[in-house]
């Protein structure tokens, strides 16, 4: 009898095929093509929202230092001094040359406006270790005066957030006392008004015998007293401080050192070293001599193409930040019309501002 045949069957023959998965490389390309156009449609979302929160980071530190004027001014009944300085010239010819600047009149003690408000930055300890009366330049106030506030940096600025050393008129290192001075970076700046009263204007070359408030037209100047009674023009529609990146020049916290002069980083045909008050202040022009390239009278609003280191400048796309005189803070446009940016600087003129 024939043996019964096993229950599972044999196969005989190849095996059926089969497709293995994966990519062609036709089809990598279409997905790593896809990716980079993905990639290239998110990225200017990324940035423009990384833009977005420093720009409101940039808003509250200048939010902070405008509430910070107003609580000084309720304690002293008056701003701080744009700087303070000795502004007549016998008190300064007693000084020892060095503490005093023969071109602008520029003097001891050189303490600013930003310095005299950080008790109300919480910076209480840091504000003890200052002396008001004795010059800022001196070696006892080295660690002081280039202390690193990130309430006075805006997070957009380029540049460097470092202290800095000052130069002279020549760019060469400014020496007091023997030894270079290095100041503690700030990127906000006082208002200055429409006026430039500094530089061979506020000395005694110019017609003011050193007191500049004969025609200063901002809140912050050379020993300026400003209250907010003297803003006629309203303190929601006057500038008291603004935006200037180191990206172009360096700005100082503490004050300014006589014989000091800003730099220009970035060159522009009108752009030109300013004397150490600009090391606090900005201004927006029209200022008398001031001229363009063809005899025409100059304003600056944020970004303008001049550069000037007196003027405001931003990195925030657009324009820039303002503290106004009610401690709001504007972002404004660079495309503002220029009369308006100007009469928005000034404190009592009695300019009628538009919407801006």
């Amino acid at each position: 009898m024939r043996d019964s045949l096993p229950v599972e069957a044999v196969v005989c023959g190849p095996l059926p095929f089969r497709r293995r998965s994966g990519f062609t490389l036709v089809e990598l390309l279409v997905v790593i093509a896809i990716i980079g156009v993905l990639v290239g449609l998110l990225l200017p979302a990324v940035q423009s929202a990384r833009e977005s929160a420093r720009r409101m980071n940039c808003s509250v530190r200048l939010k902070q230092i405008g509430l910070a004027l107003h609580n000084y001014e309720a304690a002293n009944k008056r701003l701080p001094a744009g700087y303070q300085s000795f502004d007549r010239y016998d008190q300064i010819a007693a000084l020892p040359s060095e503490d005093y600047d023969p071109l602008t009149w520029d003097a001891s003690a050189g303490w600013a406006w930003s310095a005299a408000i950080l008790p109300f930055l919480e910076q209480q300890a840091v504000y003890e270790a200052c002396d008001f009366g004795k010059p800022l330049w001196e070696e006892r106030f080295a660690t002081v005066r280039e202390t690193k506030f990130n309430s006075f940096l805006c997070p957009s600025a380029t540049g460097g957030d470092d202290a800095f050393t000052v130069a002279d008129e020549s760019g060469v290192t400014l020496l007091k006392r023997g030894k270079p001075v290095r100041l503690g970076r700030t990127h906000y700046v006082a208002s200055h008004g429409q006026e430039e009263c500094w530089g061979a204007r506020s000395g005694p070359t110019g017609p003011f015998q050193g007191d500049v408030s004969r025609i200063a037209d901002g809140p912050f100047y050379r020993n300026s007293k400003t209250r907010f009674a003297d803003i006629s023009d309203g303190l929601s529609t006057t500038v008291l401080a603004g935006e200037h990146t180191s990206r172009l020049s360096d700005k100082a916290w503490a004050g300014i050192v006589p014989g000091a002069f800003v730099h220009p980083k970035v060159t522009s045909p009108e752009n030109a070293a300013e004397s150490a008050a600009a090391l606090l202040f900005v201004h927006s022009g029209p200022s008398g001599g001031e001229l363009d390239l063809f005899g025409n009278v100059i304003i600056h609003p944020p970004n303008f193409p001049t550069l000037h280191v007196c003027q405001m400048q931003s990195e925030h796309p657009g324009g820039a930040q303002l503290l106004m005189g009610d401690a709001a803070v504007r972002f404004v446009s660079e495309n503002i019309d220029r009369e308006l940016f100007a009469a928005l600087t000034s404190i009592s003129k009695g300019e009628v501002t538009d919407e801006y």
